[in-house]
């Protein structure tokens, strides 16, 4: 079984400058995510699909593959990861070299651990999957959540039938957390193929491992929990 670590690191990031590669304790974002991949010993390659040349030559110094660059077309804000990773292994069949599963990982992850990448490949086998995705517990229950009416009014809130209920009595909730998503190579290429679906499992992580990287205090709080 051929495993595909695919790391998604276009340039153009908005938010936070080059934030892929934006050093986070002495070292790029994106190094961790793809020590982690590497560290796993599981992966017939780990690559990192990127717009730019320098993204490329750095995170081979970390020791992933960037056979090619990607296309500008796919290096836009609006563009999906799953069609990132379609162009992907539509290449590598073009220099015919074809993988069995996919393992989609975001590089702003930093707190994703290598063990967090094996169990969820051991869950994908366990389970005979065809998608497993990342997932983490809500901080608070999702039925506390409502939406501010025009000028901020609560009235929502006052005719909601749980705000009295307290967060123990509440079943637990879940969101997915963007570290990890496995899938078939062959299902994945399946035109308006659906990744949840019957055969797709959730694989826990702790909130801690969880953190995604999208402005500098996200940054501030991951050096911390490095250090």
């Amino acid at each position: 079984m051929k495993y595909l670590a695919i790391i998604p690191a276009r340039s153009g990031s908005k938010g936070l400058k080059d934030k892929n590669i934006k050093l986070l304790n002495g070292k790029p974002l994106i190094a961790y995510t793809i020590e982690a991949a590497l560290t796993t010993k599981i992966f017939e390659e780990v690559m990192v699909s990127t717009d730019s040349s320098y993204y490329a030559e750095l995170s081979r110094q970390y020791g992933a593959s960037v056979p090619f660059l990607r296309k500008e077309e796919l290096a836009k804000d609006n563009t999906s990861s799953w069609d990132v990773v379609k162009q992907v292994l539509e290449d590598y069949k073009k220099m015919g070299i074809v993988f069995d599963k996919c393992v989609l990982l975001q590089p702003t992850s930093p707190l994703r651990t290598k063990d967090d990448i094996t169990n969820a490949i051991t869950l994908y086998q366990e389970k005979n999957a065809e998608t497993v995705v990342s997932v983490c517990e809500t901080e608070h229950p999702a039925q506390w959540c409502f939406i501010l009416e025009d000028g901020n009014s609560m009235i929502n809130f006052s005719k909601s039938p749980y705000r009295n209920m307290r967060r123990q009595e509440f079943p637990k909730t879940y969101h997915e957390n963007g570290a990890i998503y496995i899938v078939d190579a062959k299902k994945i290429m399946e035109k308006d193929y659906d990744i949840y679906q019957n055969k797709c499992f959730a694989y826990i992580m702790s909130r801690k491992a969880s953190m995604d990287i999208d402005n500098q205090e996200d940054f501030d709080r991951a050096e911390y929990y490095l250090k």
